[in-house]
């Protein structure tokens, strides 16, 4: 990349005002300060929603920015940005949260966007603007300096990044810089002992490290060596398209059998209402074959679709854990919640298709040595309560809305935790995604081996150094106190406008529901079943069903949930209650499948993970538990399983 870099085109400020935003689609230039307040959480759903990403190359240059919301309006039309000539985006705290899609990053750049400022970005979306060549800066004195007509020098798109990345940068892009290093073979070492006290995630990252950096401080950008590598059906193709032109085709493939693929993200939509109204399945179809051909192609492992009924072996996240991770392990995906395999122990993160492309090939994926947020949740979780409430509660948090907790490590500790089954671990390091962090863990104990038995029949034995070190240094603690939680809730629009079910009550009369959902990665395992089942066998106890008007979804993550459900004779309660079961893939939770709302008037209750715009139609979506979930399907309104037991108590 030059040393000195010129912007000619124009400034796109992402404003809250809709008509701030009009105004400039229509060749109105702005000042800073005529723009206004500037939005927060610019998720990539909005960036480029699900139901454009049905291409992975510069096509995508159409549609950036088609799903952003200002107040109630959605401003930006297809070609808006690539025809305004704009040429930097402007935005405020924690853009790009949410998935990890590349798609988003290579819409912005194929329309024309060189450089975005923001206050704050999340970890997935600036990692990947590095990887395709994208610039970011939160210093918005180099805004002034641009719109003065001065030329930035590289370097100060540089600062604050670490060493590894500002070569990448100066690369134009990780591939670019990873033609011409060299990679020799994964092989885990031992732990320096240097009397250092260590985090758990950085004892791996020391196992794991590329034979060319002998030792790594926090903050360093590394390369590790990578035990699984996977993506799922929206990005394979993309990922392929990526390695090829890098590396040429057929390319040479790391350990393939420890490369996987899954079809689940898009396995259902010939029943997505948005898919099949606006004609979008000849595209989907386009990244199927995509996919499909890497699998054919290459030796990898592939999880498909079911061979009678619509669905997929699993969603691929539930997979990992069920299937693949062991602690100590690294696991990286083309997902932002491929960390809910950090409940066994091992370090999962998600990573766009670039890193995911070069992972392939090399065996190797980057990341920076992290500093880690522990988390002790001590006491007793009362009944009802669950680990989607403690992740709900914090992400209520003043300190993890605002961003405080982005690029860190969520180590979950205490007695709490130490109670908790390897699925309801599972959804507090799945949703760090929503947290902001870089990934969560817990260490691995007899409950983890347990589960390795009983669902894997793998007999595993812990290591020592599988923990943290006792006087580890920590960014921060967070103590909760289990027994003062209760049943909460994340109002509409962010996974972070947390409330309490009773504080809700509170407000007024009950918030009424049009769909209750339950299942995605987060909350369609074992576990949550178990929940489901008990809050609709109650309800059919006592005379109550999913009222006429009102729908229940419930989805399977993986076949082996279903499979349980049936063991259990959890089937004919379901189908008593007049739920509607979903077999397993991402469906609603990726607004790709049953469940989804049709009309923005619609109320929803979720037990998926995030509730941003769009995200599950364009209706209103509440987060919260599965209990709650089924609750409120009981009850046509948002309630909680103990509130709804008192009522007909009483």
């Amino acid at each position: 990349m030059e040393d000195n870099i010129r912007f000619d085109g124009r400034v796109l400020y992402l404003s809250q005002d809709p008509a701030i935003v009009r105004k400039q689609l229509a060749g109105q230039p702005l000042t800073r300060a005529e723009a206004g307040a500037l939005r927060d959480n610019v998720s990539t759903d909005e960036i480029t929603p699900v139901t454009v990403m049905l291409t992975y190359d510069e096509r995508l240059g159409q549609y950036p920015y088609v799903g952003f919301k200002a107040g109630d309006a959605l401003p930006i039309g297809e070609n808006d940005i690539r025809n305004g000539g704009f040429q930097i985006t402007v935005a405020g705290k924690r853009y790009g949260k949410g998935s990890s899609r590349e798609s988003s990053p290579l819409a912005e750049l194929s329309a024309g966007i060189r450089l975005i400022v923001a206050e704050s970005f999340e970890r997935i979306y600036q990692q990947n603007c590095d990887n395709i060549g994208i610039l970011t800066t939160t210093d918005f004195g180099v805004l002034d300096r641009i719109l003065a007509g001065e030329a930035i020098p590289i370097t100060e798109f540089l600062k604050g990044r670490d060493a590894l990345t500002q070569q990448v940068i100066r690369s134009g892009g990780l591939l670019a810089y990873s033609k011409f290093a060299q990679w020799p073979a994964p092989q885990p070492r031992e732990i320096p002992a240097d009397g250092r006290a260590r985090t758990l995630v950085e004892k791996i990252i020391a196992r794991r490290l590329h034979p060319a950096t002998p030792s790594a401080e926090r903050g360093d950008g590394v390369f590790i060596g990578a035990d699984w590598r996977f993506s799922h059906d929206y990005f394979t193709g993309m990922c392929a398209h990526l390695m090829h032109r890098a590396f040429g085709e057929p390319a040479p493939l790391y350990k393939p059998d420890h490369i996987i693929a899954f079809q689940d993200h898009l396995i259902l939509a010939p029943q997505s209402f948005p898919h099949v109204k606006q004609g979008l399945l000849a595209g989907v179809d386009n990244l199927m074959e995509g996919h499909r051909r890497f699998s054919r192609q290459y030796p990898v492992r592939a999880h498909g679709q079911l061979p009678d009924s619509p669905g997929s072996d699993g969603i691929c996240h539930a997979l990992m854990a069920e299937q693949y991770a062991l602690p100590g392990q690294v696991a990286v995906g083309t997902d932002s919640h491929t960390p809910h395999a950090g409940a066994l122990g091992c370090l999962a993160f998600g990573a766009g298709a670039t890193d995911i492309a070069n992972s392939w090939v090399t065996g190797y994926v980057r990341c920076k040595v992290p500093e880690t947020l522990k988390v002790q949740v001590d006491g007793r979780l009362r009944p009802g309560v669950t680990a989607k409430d403690v992740v709900l509660h914090l992400l209520h948090l003043d300190a993890i809305r605002n961003g405080g907790a982005i690029g860190l490590v969520f180590e979950y500790t205490g007695s709490a935790i130490a109670a908790m089954s390897i699925d309801e671990r599972a959804t507090l390091t799945n949703m760090v995604a929503e947290l902001g962090g870089f990934t969560g863990i817990v260490a691995p104990d007899e409950t983890t081996v347990a589960f390795l038995k009983s669902r894997r029949g793998v007999d595993f034995a812990l290591e020592s150094w599988m923990k943290s070190d006792a006087h580890a240094v920590y960014r921060d603690v967070i103590r909760i106190d289990a027994d003062s939680l209760t049943p909460m809730l994340a109002r509409p629009g962010d996974p972070g406008n947390g409330v309490s079910v009773a504080a809700l009550a509170q407000e007024g009369g009950p918030v009424p529901i049009d769909i209750a959902y339950g299942g995605s990665c987060t909350a369609g395992k074992r576990e949550d079943f178990d929940d489901y089942h008990e809050v609709l066998r109650w309800g059919l106890d006592h005379g109550l069903k999913v009222p006429a008007g009102k729908r229940l979804f419930l989805q399977f993550g993986t076949m082996d949930v279903r499979a349980y459900c049936e063991a259990q004779g959890y089937l004919p309660t379901f189908e008593a209650a007049g739920v509607t079961l979903i077999m397993p893939g991402c469906g609603a939770c990726a607004n790709c499948g049953p469940g989804q709302s049709t009309r923005a008037d619609e109320v929803t209750i979720s037990a998926i993970n995030r509730n941003f715009p769009g995200r599950s139609g364009p209706g209103n979506v509440w987060l919260a538990s599965p209990y709650t979930v089924a609750a409120s399907a009981l009850a046509g309104h948002i309630v909680s399983f103990d509130d709804l037991r008192r009522q007909y108590a009483a």
